[in-house]
């Protein structure tokens, strides 16, 4: 095996990263704001857990319909550009060619050598060779909208699920400090894992995700206390 093999590179990781703790954040947030918001008006808890599993579901949906169509969209603009490429490769290879070598020249090998990498590369695959170097594409990135939905519905309804399952066990009267507290670790320990994930400081992410959470759930147990003394 050689030293590359070993090497570990935290760009890897981003795609499924990203995804998966913004689904887990989302769904933390946004659930636990809701159940304090909800239980700020003083409904039983089995009120309470009706609200919060509508919003579980809800939520979750929501995430997969928007991740669906954004990368969707995503994937409609890389399928164009492929297929113009294919079209300009079929038509004016050589001006294709030039253009690739063009970009490596500009990446800062020799015009030479820039022409010698962009043939061999054309001769192995000439679409894989401008759709990666000249259209910045690649396997690992390209864009899967089931795949991405998918990922975005299951980790908004794992991060949802545990303020949810605090208020399945916990007395009414102390649901909103249970829920905030809970919550809030939470968003620290998932802010801190991520951040450990992607080779990033874990005390900076953990009070980041923890302050901006803190904060939705104080706005939101405001409006539901607001609306509540009308109820």
């Amino acid at each position: 095996m050689t030293r590359h093999q070993f090497e570990r590179h935290y760009i890897n990781r981003i795609g499924w990263l990203r995804a998966a703790v913004l689904g887990a954040n989302d769904g933390i947030v946004s659930l636990s704001s809701l159940l304090v918001g909800i239980a700020a008006t003083h409904v039983s808890r089995s009120q309470a857990v009706i609200v919060g599993v509508a919003g579980l579901v809800g939520g979750a949906m929501s995430m997969a319909a928007g991740e669906f169509v954004s990368v969707s969209s995503q994937a409609d603009s890389e399928r164009s550009d492929l297929e113009r490429e294919r079209r300009e490769l079929e038509s004016n290879e050589p001006a294709e060619r030039a253009e690739l070598a063009g970009i490596y020249v500009q990446r800062g090998l020799t015009p030479a050598l820039a022409s010698q990498v962009a043939v061999a590369l054309m001769q192995h695959d000439a679409l894989a060779a401008h759709a990666r170097d000249e259209l910045g594409m690649s396997v690992m990135h390209r864009a899967r909208p089931l795949q991405a939905a998918l990922a975005s519905a299951s980790s908004f309804a794992t991060g949802a699920l545990l303020p949810l399952l605090v208020v399945l066990t916990s007395p009414a009267r102390t649901l909103i400090p249970l829920i905030a507290g809970s919550s809030l670790l939470f968003l620290a320990l998932l802010g801190a894992l991520a951040a450990r994930a992607g080779g990033a400081p874990m005390g900076a992410a953990a009070l980041r995700v923890t302050v901006w959470g803190a904060l939705a759930m104080a706005v939101t147990a405001l409006v539901g206390s607001a609306f509540g003394s009308f109820a």
